[in-house]
């Protein structure tokens, strides 16, 4: 088996973290390749260099079983980026602050590597999303999490039409809204008022932002369903991210068709984890605080 590893390289310490997963991965007979991206933090070290397969990230992504991400949940979004299309399995090692998809701590590495040698893991599929712009229509714009259309610069708010399946929905004022997967439905979504929706569940959310208006309130669509929106403004752009890392400005009006992608993230679990503890103990959902003994002892 082939494992591929696209680590962050602007984090601190990342490379004792990278030579330690290689060392044990070659210990447990594993092939091992690591994004071109990482070899320059090695420039000093010429027998590491020699040893080990470094692949662009389309080749690395396409000749790996499974691609491991070492990061934050910001580096899993655009490892999901990276490998979409060859559709591999991706891992997430969290090396950041949340881990909300990184779901694997780096100090577990050596349970980690023992689950995916013995194949006590499953691969999970899940949605992702796609726009078209009307007036660009081979823009790149995949979203594993949400893509969020919004006023950019301007500071005043932009007006947004939608349908959806060529049915009339709604016409409103707003800094903007995103479209979010259920994946994405707990990040910038749940943060304006958003439901939180199970990663098993094929739906799109879509989630206002400071609408200038009492009624205007989150809404889940089927993902087989089409949106459409139109955007105006009064400013020169409007702007359109995908996962907050990739971002297009546009000449309003414009309109953007929003659909379910045929590239879904697959992600890797163990038998470890679970969707449910991971909401509790990563954004205490459901946590009532009373129960905390630690809080309820300090305000005594």
């Amino acid at each position: 088996m082939t494992i591929g590893i696209m680590p962050n390289t602007t984090k601190e310490n990342i490379a004792e973290v990278v030579y330690t997963l290689i060392t044990k991965l070659r210990e447990n007979n594993f092939e091992v390749a690591i994004s071109e991206s990482f070899k320059k933090l090695f420039k000093g070290d010429e027998k590491f260099v020699e040893e080990v397969m470094f692949l662009d990230n389309k080749a690395l992504s396409a000749g790996s079983d499974i691609v491991i991400s070492i990061g934050g949940d910001g580096t899993m979004l655009h490892s999901a980026y990276e490998v979409r299309d060859a559709k591999t399995p991706l891992l997430g090692l969290n090396f950041g602050k949340l881990g909300f998809l990184a779901e694997f701590e780096v100090q577990y590495i050596d349970r980690l590597i023992s689950d995916i040698k013995n194949e006590n893991y499953i691969i999970e599929e899940r949605i992702a999303l796609e726009a078209r712009s009307l007036t660009h229509p081979n823009d790149d714009l995949y979203a594993v999490n949400d893509l969020v259309i919004d006023k950019g610069k301007w500071p005043k708010m932009i007006r947004l039409t939608i349908k959806v399946d060529d049915d009339y929905v709604a016409t409103f004022s707003a800094d903007g809204i995103i479209i979010a997967t259920p994946t994405g439905s707990t990040g910038y979504s749940m943060s304006v008022g958003g439901p939180i929706v199970s990663p098993k569940t094929d739906a799109i959310v879509l989630s206002p932002i400071s609408p200038h208006s009492l009624t205007m309130r989150p809404m889940v669509l089927s993902s087989d369903q089409r949106i459409t929106i139109t955007v105006e403004s009064m400013y020169e752009s409007v702007q359109i991210n995908s996962d907050g890392q990739r971002v297009h400005n546009y000449k309003p009006p414009e309109k953007f068709e929003i659909f379910k992608s045929q590239s879904p993230v697959r992600l890797v679990h163990t038998s470890r984890t679970n969707y449910f503890e991971i909401l509790r103990n990563k954004l205490f959902w459901g946590l009532d605080i009373r129960n905390i003994p630690d809080i309820n002892s300090s305000n005594k």
